[in-house]
């Protein structure tokens, strides 16, 4: 299958399961009366509604450029991720109003042994889902699939959380442990929802990865030095899928068009080769001679 079929079909795979295992849980939460159980099943809730906008997402990122978006749509996937991760915050949230309110409220648990099991064969299938987004989404480069892949897992530890919580009020007979074994899980995938807000900021602000900029400044090194030229305003941003570089070529004065242009093209297609993800790469170029006087003392040379 190519990359865009199998993206779609693991979104797919994980959408139906998420339906799926939020079933599971309710129908666990119903028998049993738990406030963890409900905490792992608002959290299934809310990751049924983040699934459906990273397909959603997924599906638009893989359309071609169009006259209003020539750059494609690529850049949702950094959306898709925060929103994700939003939603994964909201959930860990309700768990902990849910858990507190419960517990104020009066415990009353029934039919654990039932609800136990049906949420560990939950947290079973969701690990190794989990398992499999993770790996198809840095197979693909898609951060959709890896977030996606991350708020799975997420479901795991809150459904092991749940089983210890459950575990330990069928041992001691103590009903608190239900509750607060939901909230120390809802402070957990608090942090993880938090990391994927982060992410997902820092790619839509163009955070530069260094390993990156060290493979671009590496390969340009070995470039100027076997044809001839320097090089400065070295820029690039991921859009999702793809790296977009610039970079401006500095070539002697009296160097015909020509020969400066096919040196470029080699640079360029050099550039694209030596890198891991699909890349386009934009030359501009230069007299080194003049570049002081034509663009000013002040021009960065970075």
């Amino acid at each position: 299958m190519s990359r865009n079929t199998d993206e779609l079909f693991a979104i797919r795979l994980s959408l139906a399961f998420g339906v799926l295992m939020l079933a599971g849980k309710v129908t666990a939460w119903w028998i049993t009366g738990s406030s963890a159980i409900l905490s792992d099943a608002l959290e299934s809730i809310v990751h049924v509604i983040a699934v459906a906008f990273a397909a959603f997402s997924l599906s638009l990122s893989q359309r071609p450029a169009t006259e209003q978006y020539r750059y494609g749509f690529e850049r949702i996937s950094f959306f898709s991720a925060g929103f994700e991760g939003g939603m994964i915050v909201l959930a860990a949230l309700s768990i902990i109003w849910t858990a507190v309110l419960k517990w104020l409220t009066g415990l009353e648990i029934n039919r654990l042994g039932t609800g136990t099991l049906l949420v560990a064969a939950a947290a079973a299938i969701n690990a190794a889902l989990g398992g499999y987004l993770i790996w198809m989404g840095r197979r693909h480069k898609s951060l959709i699939l890896e977030a996606n892949g991350k708020h799975v897992l997420t479901d795991v530890w809150t459904s092991l959380g749940v089983i210890v919580g459950l575990c330990l009020v069928l041992w001691t007979g103590w009903l608190p442990f239900d509750p607060i074994c939901a909230i120390l899980v809802a402070l957990n995938i608090l942090w993880s929802g938090g990391h994927l807000i982060w992410r997902s900021a820092q790619g839509l602000l163009d955070r530069a990865d260094p390993e990156t900029a060290r493979l671009l400044t590496q390969r340009l090194d070995t470039l100027a030095a076997a044809h001839g030229f320097s090089y400065h305003h070295l820029r690039f941003r991921s859009a999702g899928y793809r790296l977009f570089v610039e970079v401006h070529l500095l070539f002697p004065f009296g160097l015909p068009l020509g020969e400066a242009h096919a040196i470029a093209t080699k640079v360029e297609d050099s550039l694209v080769g030596g890198l891991d993800v699909p890349a386009e790469v934009l030359t501009h170029l230069e007299s080194i001679e003049d570049h002081t006087d034509l663009h000013g003392a002040g021009h960065s040379l970075y």
